[in-house]
C-alpha cells in the first residue's frame, strides 16, 4: 500500500514495511483504512490486533530416546520460536561442542542494555514492538520475562540436563533436537502479542534462513488472509519453511480450533505417562485426592477452612461472586491464614492477594491436568468437594484441613486428548481436517526464566529454572523438534512433504478414550521415529494452495497478489481435493457420495508395490473405494494418483472413523477418513 504523508513524518506513520511479502503496517484512521481497502490492488486491510499465547518425560514416553539416530545435519537446522524471547542464561542453551552457525545464516543477534548475548546455540535473537511501547513490567530485548518462549523453545531444542520444578518431577530434561539451533524472535509482551508484530517476526525468520519455525500462539480462527499467522506462514511455506502451530486451549468444546490454514501443522494436546495429584486431609480424618502442582512444603500444618461464598466483600459490586473466588470479591480479614473454598477454578491470585494459606477449587471439568498457583492448592470434582463443603459448615465443629505437597504417579490411560485441547472441525474450510496431529502437551518439564512467576501471578516470590507446563503451547514445539528431525535427514523435502511424514506416520488413536475422535487428534499422535522413512509422502505447492484458495471464492486478484501465481481460471477445483495427507467430509444429513482425488511421491525403495487397505467401522453404513487399489513404482519421487470414493448415510449429529493405508509391508501409509455431520 502507498499513502501519501508528510516525507518529515513517514516514520511517524508508517511502522513496518515487509521483505517477503508485500505490506506494510502504517497508522491510519477508520476512514483512511476504508479508502486503503478500496484501492486496486490492496488484498485487506485489518487492525493491528492482539493474540494470545497458547500455556523430561515426553520424549521418552514417544519411545525418542536419546540415543536414537540423529543426522550430522542436525547443527544444521535452525528452529525459530516466535514467542516471548529467550533467557538465553539457562542451562538448556549451552554452546559447549557447537561449531560456528550454519554458513546460510543470515541472522543477527539484537542486543541491548540487559546484557543479553547469543551463543553458537542461541544464534539469533530480535524483538518486535511496533508501537514502540514497552510495558513498564517488560523489557526491550529478546529477553523473555514471562518465561513461555524459553519453555517452548527448550522444548524443541534445549540440551540435555538434569532438573525439576522445584522437586517435582525430577528427571532429564531435553529437546527433541539438541544439536539444532535456536533463533528468537520476542513479540509477546505482558500484554500479549501483537499482529503487526508476529508477520514482522515471519518477516525476519525468512530473510534470516531458519528451517522450521514454532509459533505457540494464536487467536480465534480468521478468514486466511486476516490472519497474521496463516500470511506469514504462507510466505514462510513458498521458502520451504513449515511452521508449526498450537490448535489452541478452548476444548473439549467444538469448533474452537486455532491456526487452521492449510499450510500450517495445527497441533493438538496429549497426555503423557504421568500426572500430578494433590491431597486434601480435613480434621475428620477423610483424604481427598485432587490435581495441581504444589510444590509448597506442607509440614503437616493445618488451618481453618472457609468457604468463599461466606467471606464476601461486602464493597464489592456483586458480593455473590465470592464463591468463585474472583478479583476483589473476598473480604481479607476473614480469609487470612485459612483455606479458602472456591466453586471455579481459578489463576489464584484474590486468595493469594487476601493472605489465604490455601485454595481448594471445584468444578465438574475433568481432572487431566495439573496446574501451578501462588499458594498450596488442590483442585477437586464437585462430587469431592461436596464433601470438604459439607465438613466447612458444619457448625458442630471447627473445620481445619492440610493441603499436601503433590505427588508423581503413573498414568497408565495415556496418550489421549486432553481436554482443554481445542477441537474441530475446521470453521473455515471444514473438508481439511485439523487439528493434523497431536503431540505432548500435558505436565511438560522445560527451561523457564527465573525472573518469571512460576504461577504466573504476580507476586509469587518464587524463582525457578525449570518449570512443569500444560497447553497447546507445550504440543507445538514437540511437532517442531520432529519436524526439524526429519529435515536433518532429508534438507531437500518441501514443508508439505515433512508436514505429510508426520501426519501419515503417526499413532492411530481411539474413539473409545477421545469421544470428538479425528476432530480431537486429527491423524493420531506423533511418532519421531517413523517419521523419517514415511514410503510414501502427500506432497503439496503454491499453485495447489491457489487452487484451493480458489475453491473457497477468494478474489482473483488478491490470490495473484498474495501468491504470484496466475488466475484461478473458469475451472474451479473443490477445496477437498488439495491433496492434503487426511481425508474429511462434511456432509448433511442422510446419504452421501464424494470422490477424492489424491497423488503421493514415492520417497522409499525406487521399486515398490503398495497395496490399499481401507478400514470401516461395522456398524455404520458407508462404503470406502480406492481406485486403483495396487500402486506399483519404479522409481524414486515418482508420483502416482489415486481416487477415494466415500457414500453411505450419516445420522444427525454423528461422525464416522474410517482409514486408508496404504502398505508396501514395510511402510503403513496411514490417511483417516472421516465423515461427521454436527448439524
Amino acid at each position: 500500500m502507498i499513502f501519501r504523508v508528510p516525507s518529515e513524518k513517514t516514520s511517524e506513520y508508517l511502522l513496518y514495511t515487509y521483505e517477503n511479502f508485500q505490506g506494510c503496517v502504517a497508522k491510519l484512521t477508520e476512514d483512511e483504512a476504508k479508502k486503503a481497502s478500496r484501492i486496486n490492488g490492496v488484498v485487506s486491510v485489518f487492525p493491528n490486533r492482539k493474540k494470545k499465547l497458547h500455556t523430561t518425560r515426553s520424549w521418552d514416553f514417544m519411545g525418542f530416546s536419546q540415543d536414537v539416530e540423529r543426522s550430522a545435519m542436525e547443527s544444521d537446522i535452525t528452529i525459530g520460536v516466535i514467542d516471548t524471547g529467550i533467557w538465553p542464561e539457562s542451562e538448556s542453551f549451552r554452546d559447549e561442542g557447537f561449531g560456528p552457525p550454519p554458513s546460510k545464516w543470515k541472522g543477527i543477534c539484537q542486543t541491548s542494555n540487559d546484557n543479553f548475548t547469543c551463543n553458537n546455540k542461541i544464534i539469533g535473537a530480535r524483538y518486535f514492538r511496533a508501537d514502540g511501547e514497552i510495558p513498564e513490567d517488560d523489557i526491550a530485548s529478546p529477553r523473555d520475562t514471562m518465561g513461555h518462549g524459553t519453555h517452548c523453545a527448550s522444548i524443541a531444542a534445549g540440551v540435555v540436563n538434569k532438573a525439576s520444578f522445584l522437586g517435582l518431577g525430577e528427571g532429564t530434561a531435553r529437546g527433541g533436537v539438541p544439536s539444532a539451533r535456536i533463533a528468537v524472535y520476542k513479540v509477546c509482551w505482558t500484554d500479549d502479542c501483537w499482529e503487526a508484530d508476529i508477520l514482522a517476526a515471519f518477516d525476519a525468520a525468512i530473510s534470516d534462513g531458519v528451517d522450521v519455525i514454532s509459533a505457540s500462539l494464536g487467536f480465534d480462527a480468521l478468514p486466511y488472509f486476516e490472519d497474521t499467522i496463516a500470511i506469514g506462514a504462507f510466505h514462510a511455506m513458498k521458502h520451504g519453511i513449515l511452521t508449526s502451530s498450537a490448535a489452541g486451549n478452548s476444548g473439549p468444546r467444538l469448533n474452537t480450533l486455532s491456526n487452521i490454514a492449510p499450510w500450517l501443522l495445527t497441533v493438538g494436546a496429549s497426555t503423557i505417562d504421568r500426572k500430578f495429584t494433590t491431597q486434601v486431609i480435613l480434621g475428620n480424618g477423610m483424604a481427598i485426592e485432587g490435581v495441581s502442582l504444589n510444590t509448597f512444603e506442607d509440614d503437616d500444618k493445618t488451618f481453618p477452612l472457609i468457604y468463599g461464598g461466606d467471606a464476601a466483600n461486602k464493597s464489592y459490586e456483586e458480593p455473590l461472586l465470592s464463591r468463585y473466588c474472583e478479583l476483589d470479591t473476598l473480604n481479607k480479614t476473614l480469609v487470612k491464614g485459612k483455606i479458602v473454598i472456591c466453586d471455579w477454578i481459578i489463576s489464584g491470585e484474590e486468595p493469594f492477594v487476601a493472605g489465604a494459606a490455601g485454595m481448594i477449587m471445584q468444578d465438574v471439568e475433568p481432572h487431566d491436568h495439573a496446574s501451578s498457583f501462588p499458594l498450596p492448592a488442590s483442585y477437586l470434582h464437585v462430587d469431592d468437594a461436596a464433601r470438604v463443603l459439607s465438613y466447612t459448615r458444619n457448625l458442630t465443629s471447627t473445620p481445619i484441613g492440610t493441603i499436601k505437597r503433590s505427588v508423581q504417579v503413573e498414568d497408565t490411560s495415556a496418550p489421549f486428548v486432553v481436554s482443554f485441547s481445542s477441537r474441530g472441525p475446521n470453521p473455515i474450510s471444514p473438508g481439511i481436517l485439523k487439528p493434523d496431529l497431536i503431540a505432548p502437551g500435558e505436565s511438560i518439564l522445560a527451561a523457564y526464566s527465573p525472573v518469571a512467576p512460576p504461577s504466573g501471578v504476580m507476586g509469587d516470590q518464587r524463582s525457578v529454572k525449570y518449570l512443569i507446563a500444560s497447553g497447546t503451547s507445550m504440543a507445538c514445539p514437540h511437532a517442531t523438534a520432529v519436524a526439524a528431525y526429519v529435515k536433518s535427514f532429508h534438507p531437500t523435502w518441501s514443508e508439505a512433504a515433512i508436514k505429510s511424514a508426520l501426519m501419515t506416520t503417526a499413532l492411530p488413536m481411539s474413539s473409545a478414550t477421545n469421544e470428538e475422535a479425528e476432530l480431537a487428534y486429527g491423524s493420531g499422535q506423533i511418532n519421531p521415529l517413523k517419521a523419517i522413512d514415511p514410503g510414501l509422502v502427500y506432497d503439496v505447492g503454491v499453485s495447489d494452495y491457489m487452487k484451493f484458495l480458489c475453491s473457497h471464492g477468494y478474489n482473483e486478484t488478491a490470490i495473484r497478489f498474495i501468491t504470484g501465481g496466475s488466475s484461478c481460471g473458469q475451472k474451479r477445483s473443490t477445496n477437498w481435493d488439495l491433496n492434503y495427507p487426511s481425508i474429511a467430509l462434511p456432509t448433511s444429513l442422510g446419504p452421501f457420495d464424494t470422490v477424492f482425488t489424491r497423488t503421493v511421491t514415492n520417497v522409499g525403495s525406487p521399486n515398490s508395490t503398495y497395496k490399499a487397505i481401507v478400514t470401516v467401522p461395522r456398524d455404520q453404513p458407508i462404503v470406502i473405494k480406492v481406485q486403483p487399489s495396487v500402486l506399483s513404482f519404479k522409481s524414486s519421487g515418482e508420483k502416482l494418483s489415486f481416487k477415494v470414493r466415500v457414500y453411505g448415510t450419516i445420522g444427525m449429529r454423528a461422525l464416522i472413523s474410517s482409514s486408508l493405508v496404504w502398505d508396501d509391508g514395510q511402510h503403513q501409509v496411514r490417511s483417516p477418513i472421516v465423515v461427521f455431520n454436527l448439524s
